[in-house]
């Protein structure tokens, strides 16, 4: 067993250990002897730094929380929505996050399981939503539509597929969609039904022919 001589680098260790082991089998499957085995402190120290497992769910919990947060901060104050990027919560989880992260799948866990923690991370992603929406708006690049709260619902929840559905949709599609490739790929479709619709024009209305109008 290691000795870790700063208290805060334990802490950390112990609670991204945590992390990854509630993100692959779910805060009720894993004790605390499993979390200090993974971080290679003792049992004893666990509980020095978090007091209960509980206390060190919940300072996961707030981990992901303020993560995401920096996330939405970024979206909401860099120019994300030009023609050429994929502008969305996704990406910035590609460019914040290395591929083996555990925090996409805890994300998963965290919004589908119910509690505060995942409503509270749910109304900053609608809120980010929101803001972002109008930003494009401002900048002439979107429309709010006749319900602005709708189609930001709607954008956000575009952007939490791709973190929610990661494996299914990386068996169907051939790539991973959280990868540099499979971003690219899923942005550039995405920008092309943001830009120009994703109705074809109904058959017979596709404009006058060439031998002119009606005789």
């Amino acid at each position: 067993m290691r000795s870790v001589p700063d208290d805060r680098t334990a802490r950390a260790a112990i609670r991204d250990e945590a992390l990854r082991l509630f993100a692959e089998h779910g805060p009720d499957a894993v004790s605390v002897r499993r979390i200090a085995a993974a971080a290679d402190v003792s049992p004893g120290l666990v509980i020095h730094h978090f007091g209960s497992k509980d206390s060190l769910r919940e300072a996961v919990d707030a981990h992901v929380l303020a993560m995401f947060g920096a996330m939405l901060g970024e979206l909401t104050a860099a120019d994300l929505y030009d023609r050429g990027a994929a502008g969305s919560l996704a990406e910035a989880v590609v460019r914040y996050l290395p591929p083996d992260s555990p925090v996409p799948a805890y994300l998963r866990r965290l919004l589908l399981a119910g509690g505060d923690p995942g409503r509270e991370l749910f109304r900053r992603l609608y809120e980010g939503s929101r803001a972002a929406l109008d930003a494009m708006a401002g900048a002439g690049l979107a429309d709010r539509g006749a319900d602005p709260a709708v189609r930001a619902a709607i954008l956000m929840s575009n952007d939490l597929a791709v973190l929610l559905l990661r494996e299914p949709l990386a068996d169907v599609l051939g790539t991973d969609p959280l990868s540099a490739a499979g971003m690219a790929r899923w942005g550039r479709e995405m920008l092309a039904i943001y830009a120009a619709g994703l109705m074809a024009p109904p058959p017979g209305n596709e404009g006058p022919s060439e031998g002119g109008g009606e005789r």
